[in-house]
């Protein structure tokens, strides 16, 4: 027993170890928080949206996306007042970093266990050597502007390499110059400012963070627009996509059926009879360029009502 008792003792130890050195939350208890995604997951335990479900996102209204969230009740996840380089829409999985205001003892401590674990340069960039193919760069910097500058061109452009992606940073970046010479990277910052990062310290990496009035999570969908940043949860992605996908389809059937007088407006709000899914199914298939979709994949869709 005493035996056992011991072994128990060093796994905590060391879990807790774990733990620590990595300025993450153990892989069990990411997994924990986000149990309701079933599908693939990175090694640390951050769900893995597929690859194909990141481009469709790029195509559906951030509108529709978010009312279909808000009615399944997740009412917390769209963030907006955002300054953007360009009009470039960033979609992705969100990796997930928090800044806190500088601790001396605090830095101390955590830049020379970075050291020994061979992090290179400040902890800004730490975030960036985690990122893979398809990879957001999220940011808690506490809406910090003047010293909040989590980047500038060098490291944006390794993030762009890295990840072919842009960042969400609740705080600042500078030489907007240099960013906007990276084709195809976007920055979705509280504000510009020439300035470099000054008293800001990453208290943890893959964690949970909040991003103004939301809540994010590592492997979160994010879909970031002209409007704002909305922060779906990768177990909802799927659903998501394909019912704003839908909407798409539905408003410009409906605007023809409405048109010809074949089916009225109140007829398209409720809920649809056979002969109206395979009326739509028909017209699908008459407008290829909508894609594809089977009567069983309507059926699902009709049946959730989240739009």
């Amino acid at each position: 027993m005493k035996i056992k008792l011991l072994v128990l003792t060093a796994l905590v130890i060391i879990s807790a170890s774990s733990f620590l050195c990595a300025q993450t939350i153990p892989k069990d208890e990411l997994i924990f928080l986000t149990s309701e995604w079933k599908g693939a997951r990175f090694p640390d335990g951050r769900p893995k949206i597929n690859d194909d479900l990141l481009e469709r996102a790029k195509k559906i209204g951030m509108d529709d996306a978010w009312q279909v969230l808000k009615v399944m009740g997740y009412v917390n996840q769209f963030e907006h007042g955002w300054k953007t380089l360009n009009d470039e829409i960033i979609t992705g999985r969100a990796v997930t970093a928090m800044y806190m205001p500088n601790r001396p003892d605090v830095e101390k401590n955590i830049k020379e266990r970075g050291a020994k674990q061979g992090r290179v340069g400040n902890t800004n960039s730490w975030p960036i050597a985690v990122l893979n193919k398809g990879d957001v760069y999220v940011a808690d910097g506490f809406s910090k502007i003047v010293g909040g500058s989590l980047i500038g061109s060098t490291l944006a452009t390794s993030i762009y390499v890295k990840s072919g992606n842009g960042v969400i940073f609740d705080g600042a970046a500078r030489d907007v110059q240099g960013l906007e010479e990276i084709k195809g990277f976007n920055a979705y910052v509280r504000d510009f400012h020439p300035g470099f990062m000054e008293e800001m310290l990453l208290m943890g990496l893959n964690t949970p963070i909040r991003i103004g009035q939301t809540m994010v999570m590592p492997g979160d969908l994010v879909i970031a627009g002209k409007i704002g940043v909305l922060f779906v949860p990768a177990h909802l992605a799927e659903q998501v996509v394909s019912t704003a996908e839908f909407i798409v389809r539905r408003d410009k059937y409906a605007f023809e059926v409405v048109k010809s007088g074949k089916y009225s407006s109140g007829q398209l709000d409720s809920q649809w009879t056979e002969e109206m899914k395979l009326d739509f199914l028909k017209w699908m298939e008459r407008h290829p360029e909508e894609g594809k979709m089977t009567k069983a994949e309507l059926d699902v869709i009709m049946s959730k009502r989240t739009w």
